[in-house]
């Protein structure tokens, strides 16, 4: 800028020696270009504060730049560290949220509703009353999941009855076909005790079961699958309801589960081997007719010493698309000091079909599973309709003891709109010989009908 200054001043006094008429003027000219000197000067410094000016904005623009770029990849790593953290936890949905996290966790409330109500019908008995009855069968709330490392948990309370009972309480651990449990659970006593109430094909389990008292235990447990063979063993004590007592118990059960073309079979067999508390010897069998809600109990051993039990069970059923077949055989044995030793039994048969088309009979790991409706109403269908009928045996007569048989003519219609709801309805008619309840007239031989509702949600 400044080389400029210094041409126009020559070009000017060029111009004024050059021309001769303008040499008068040359104090005028020269105090312009003076003018002129001193405005470029204040330009030349006007020009050197915007250039310092613009070293420093562009110093500043490279800054923002750099913060800019670094707030991206910041968010960016972040965003990407959210989206990780997310795509390690799942949630499905089976009745009920199942959250999976990772390393192998996983939480999921389960529970149940049943509500039964129905009617029987006896010969007059004095003292006993028939007639409608219903109850809150079972109500129950708990949570299972897993924990990394193969271990997992469940536990369930059921409030029925105003009251609170514990029905599972276990602690697990899993490797490939072998599961070991701890804690409160069903132990191996029966192919229709181990099924779940979600899953059985009457509103009670088969008169046995009852009568001789399966129950929940606390013990240890550990269950192998190796193909088509399942073998389950376990030490008990009693129920957390009972503890702590002295009693003591050792049950082992054995599956052989094949698949032949498209049918499912089952055989299995089990023994039991109870050690009763010494501080009390007794045990007691009987059973109401086929619903729970009335008390009368029509055949009865009443309480008697004993100081061990031990079973016996046979198993076998099939399933081939709608249809499906159940049986089993239980002999229950009680010692008693000084006297003959007992043996009662119980048994049934039983046969299903699923009316509506594509439905069958759900089975899993050697006990009956949910039945999933090919048409559920949720998506338009009507769900899955079947009928069962069964034939069921108790015979507690032996030795010395009376307390009666009772063979039930059993059918029940079932209705599962959904995976996780169901409505039932039963009907059984009970024969009893022997009864321990005697009718009006002295008879101990009779009939009586019962007839039960149940409506069930699961989750």
């Amino acid at each position: 800028m400044r080389i400029n200054q210094v041409s126009l001043i020559a070009v000017a006094a060029a111009t004024a020696i050059s021309t001769p008429a303008q040499a008068q003027d040359a104090s005028a000219m020269q105090a312009e270009i003076e003018a002129m000197r001193a405005q470029m000067q204040a330009m030349a410094a006007r020009i050197d504060v915007l250039e310092d000016q613009l070293v420093v904005a562009e110093a500043k623009a490279d800054a923002a730049t750099t913060a800019a770029s670094a707030a991206t990849e910041t968010s960016g790593t972040a965003l990407a560290a959210a989206n990780e953290a997310k795509s390690d936890t799942t949630v499905k949905w089976k009745g009920a949220p199942l959250i999976e996290g990772k390393g192998g966790w996983s939480f999921k409330p389960r529970g149940r509703l049943q509500y039964d109500a129905g009617f029987t019908n006896a010969p007059d008995i004095d003292g006993r009353e028939d007639g409608f009855g219903n109850e809150a069968r079972r109500i129950r709330l708990g949570v299972e999941g897993d924990v990394p490392g193969g271990f997992g948990y469940k536990f369930e309370a059921d409030f029925a009855g105003n009251e609170v009972e514990i029905a599972d309480a276990m602690i697990t651990y899993e490797d490939g076909g072998l599961k070991v449990a701890a804690g409160q659970q069903n132990n191996f006593q029966s192919m229709e005790e181990l099924t779940s109430s979600r899953f059985t094909s009457f509103i009670e389990r088969a008169a046995f079961t009852d009568a001789f008292n399966f129950e929940r235990r606390v013990g240890l447990s550990a269950s192998v699958a190796a193909g088509d063979v399942l073998v389950q063993g376990g030490l008990f004590t009693d129920n957390m309801e009972e503890l702590s007592n002295k009693q003591w118990g050792a049950d082992g059960r054995v599956v052989f589960m094949p698949k032949m073309g498209n049918t499912q079979l089952h055989l299995g067999g089990s023994v039991h081997y109870t050690e009763l508390d010494k501080e009390n010897l007794s045990v007691r069998y009987r059973q109401r007719p086929l619903v729970h809600f009335t008390s009368n109990r029509y055949i009865d051993t009443g309480a008697y010493l004993a100081t061990s039990e031990t079973g016996y069970g046979l198993e076998a059923a099939a399933i081939n698309g709608p249809f499906h077949f159940a049986g089993e055989a239980f002999w229950q044995k009680s010692a008693r000091p000084g006297l003959s030793d007992p043996t009662f039994f119980g048994g049934y048969a039983e046969v299903g079909y699923f009316l509506t088309g594509g439905d069958s009979r759900g089975y899993k790991k050697g006990i009956f599973d949910r039945v999933k409706p090919s048409n559920p109403v949720d998506e338009g269908g009507i769900g899955a309709v079947q009928i069962n009928v069964r034939y069921d045996r108790l015979d507690l007569n032996d030795s010395t003891i009376a307390g009666g048989t009772q063979d039930g003519y059993l059918v029940s219609l079932i209705w599962t709109p959904t995976d996780y709801t169901r409505l039932m309805m039963n009907y059984g008619r009970l024969e009893y010989t022997d009864a321990a309840l005697v009718a009006a007239g002295g008879d101990t031989s009779y009939g009586v009908d019962a007839f039960g509702v149940r409506a069930q949600i699961d989750f």
